[in-house]
């Protein structure tokens, strides 16, 4: 097992942040001012000099802020692990910038889910169903925030 890093003396000025997919990084080793991320416990702002934590990712907008430009990812699910030498990384199942979401297929997508709960008779439709209400309800609030 590793030695945790060194927490620093003196805050720094930016948080660097890791940002990968199982498929790919989406950010690696990058300066930012802030990440706001949609913690289970609800939206978590981290910035420099946060506090080692690990926090559970639900469907929700990860905000990359970088002085006044803020890029928005959907993500679906993952993990924020944020180390007290001010290193945030952040892992999730799915993610896709909030700007290349179609709202009609959002849209769609929540009518269909929905439709599948009323008319759901097993646990397990009922399940499959309720995630897709939920995954597309944050989808649509990612597009309209």
């Amino acid at each position: 097992m590793q030695p945790r890093p060194p927490t620093p003396a003196t805050i720094p000025t930016k948080l660097t942040v890791n940002f990968v997919l199982p498929y790919k990084s989406e950010i690696a080793n990058k300066e930012v001012d802030m990440v706001i991320v949609p913690a289970t416990t609800g939206q978590m702002g981290v910035l420099p000099g946060h506090v080692a934590t690990i926090a559970e990712l639900k469907p929700g907008v990860l905000s990359v802020h970088e002085g006044n430009d803020v890029t928005k990812y959907f993500v679906s699910s993952g993990f924020a692990f944020v180390h007290a030498n001010s290193i945030a990384d952040i892992v999730a199942v799915e993610a896709v910038p909030v700007d290349q979401i179609d709202p009609a297929l959002v849209q769609k997508g929540l009518a269909d889910f929905t439709a599948k709960l009323g008319s759901a008779s097993t646990d397990l439709e009922k399940a499959e169903a309720q995630i897709g209400v939920d995954v597309h309800s944050a989808l649509n609030a990612a597009l309209t925030s």
